[in-house]
Order: C-alpha cells, then structure tokens, then sequence
C-alpha cells in the first residue's frame, strides 16, 4: 500500500462525494424518492429524525462495504475510499444538520464569508417547499454568487 497514493483517493473521493451529494439531492431526492425527502423541506411530525435521514444510512453502508472489502480482501483501496465517504458525511453532517439546521445548538455564532455563503445557498434551496424550481443542490461548495454581499 503506497500512503501517498492512499491519501490522494480519500481526497479525491471526499471531493467526488459532493457531486454525489449534488446528484443524489437533484435527481433522487427531489425526484424519485421525494418521498423522504418531502418532510426536511416541510416538516409534517414531531420527531427529532427525518425520513430524510436513510440517505444518511445508504452512504454509511457505501462506505462499510469499502471498509469491508480492504479489510477482507486485497483491495486496500476500499480503506481510503470508505474513508473518504465517510469523512465527506461527517462534513455534511456537521456543516448541514448542526450548523445550519442547528439539529444540536452549536456553532450558532459562525460569521465568516464561507458560513455566510453557504447559509444563504441553503436557505435559497429551502425556499422552494416542493420538488420543483429548486436551486443550489451542492454542500460544501456552492456558487460563489451566494459568497458575494447584497
């Protein structure tokens, strides 16, 4: 196993991974599987979880499958691709359901130029309620119009 090359494949599958949450979010979720999605654009229960939360589970399971195959087999990629799947959700989790949606109350104060973009591409994707006319599907990177000031 050659480390640099381990590391360039978790860099370039945590990159990777933002178009899969694009494309995931554009095509699947406000298309075909609406449906579990629906309820993080309008909330329509009194539970902390989403049903919007199994695609969560579905890249958990991605990402131990490739832990799964380095482990037990020879192809050790897996290693620094299950890594990289899971290092992007861990971004995602705590960029999407701590700090803009505040699922916990933390870094509530974050006031630099990258949070103020991405909290306003986020709130533009949220205020479309349906599965139509959305916008601005990606995460962490996003048009740099929503970084610019009003």
């Amino acid at each position: 196993m050659n480390i640099a090359i381990g590391i360039l494949i978790f860099l370039l599958v945590f990159c990777f991974m933002e178009f899969m949450a694009w494309f995931t979010h554009k095509y699947i979720m406000h298309g075909f599987l609406w449906s579990l999605h629906r309820d993080h654009h309008k909330k329509d229960h009194d539970s902390w979880f989403e049903r919007n939360d199994t695609f969560f589970i579905f890249y958990a399971i991605v990402s131990i499958s490739f832990f799964y195959a380095g482990a037990n087999t020879d192809f050790w990629y897996g290693w620094p691709i299950g890594f990289g799947i899971m290092a992007y959700g861990a971004a995602y989790f705590i960029v999407h359901d701590i700090f803009i949606h505040q699922r916990f109350k933390m870094f509530r104060n974050a006031n630099n130029w990258y949070s103020k973009g991405v909290r306003r591409a986020h709130k533009m994707h949220h205020k479309h309620l349906g599965k139509d006319k959305g916008e601005c599907f990606g995460m962490l990177f996003v048009p740099f119009k929503y970084f610019k000031k009003n």
